[in-house]
């Protein structure tokens, strides 16, 4: 893999976007920095790290007719592989909140964020921004946060943190052009975070019910069963989980 290693920077996934646009990327190009000041997550929250404490980095993934009805399944290669990673570092309890939230003990630890680049109804690359918790001994404005230090009592090297979560995140993206799509996602549901628990959710216009996480669809909408043991499926926006 070759790797890039800046200081600070904006946002990693914006500065290998912009790369992109001006050279060829080597598939599975990472760019990493100490700090990110405007680091991006999903629906436009900010990703905040710690200097020398977290990790956050982003990598490129070139695909090959790979057919957009098929975005989910990166998704649910990333997720996988951030998890599976961090079970080799020692993480426990580790779940995937969804779409692309990690959870150790019931705390974020990790987020995602991926950018794909789409021609003609083909997916040509990603750009996977990743952020990991890693070496912060507290959250004080941050309750639901946690951190491998938290988790496991062992400060972490970020390098080796870097090459096993990198390595376990491109294992699963080469495997998914001849993945079996069905295994994939009953993999990703498997891990879901509260599945079949009662939890508390809420709508754009704040309106909260109970209900339980009962899988995704094929595109990976959120399947929530509600009081009523009827099933609805959600997009990312149009749902949010209170736990």
């Amino acid at each position: 893999m070759k790797i890039i290693k800046l200081n600070a920077i904006d946002s990693t996934n914006s500065y290998l976007i912009n790369l992109g646009k001006n050279e060829v990327l080597e598939d599975g190009t990472i760019v990493t920095a100490k700090t990110q000041t405007k680091g991006r997550g999903q629906l436009g929250n900010y990703w905040q790290s710690t200097l020398q404490q977290s990790l956050t980095f982003s990598m490129f993934k070139r695909f090959d007719e790979f057919s957009v009805s098929q975005v989910s399944s990166i998704a649910f290669a990333v997720s996988l592989g951030v998890r599976k990673g961090l079970k080799k570092l020692l993480i426990s309890n580790v779940k995937v909140k969804w779409p692309n939230d990690i959870m150790s003990h019931s705390k974020k630890l990790s987020g995602i964020l991926i950018e794909n680049q789409i021609k003609q109804n083909q997916i040509v690359s990603s750009v996977i921004g990743i952020g990991i918790n890693v070496n912060e001994a507290n959250f004080e404005d941050l309750p639901q946060a946690t951190s491998m230090l938290q988790v496991t009592g062992v400060k972490y090297d970020l390098n080796e943190v870097l090459h096993v979560i990198s390595e376990t995140v491109l294992f699963e993206l080469n495997k998914i052009r001849t993945a079996n799509s069905i295994k994939l996602k009953e993999e990703y549901e498997a891990a879901l975070f509260r599945k079949n628990k009662v939890s508390v959710f809420e709508t754009p216009n704040g309106k909260r019910f109970n209900g339980k996480i009962k899988g995704v669809t094929k595109s990976g909408e959120l399947i929530v069963e509600n009081e009523n043991d009827l099933l609805k499926n959600f997009q990312l926006k149009e749902i949010k989980m209170l736990f």
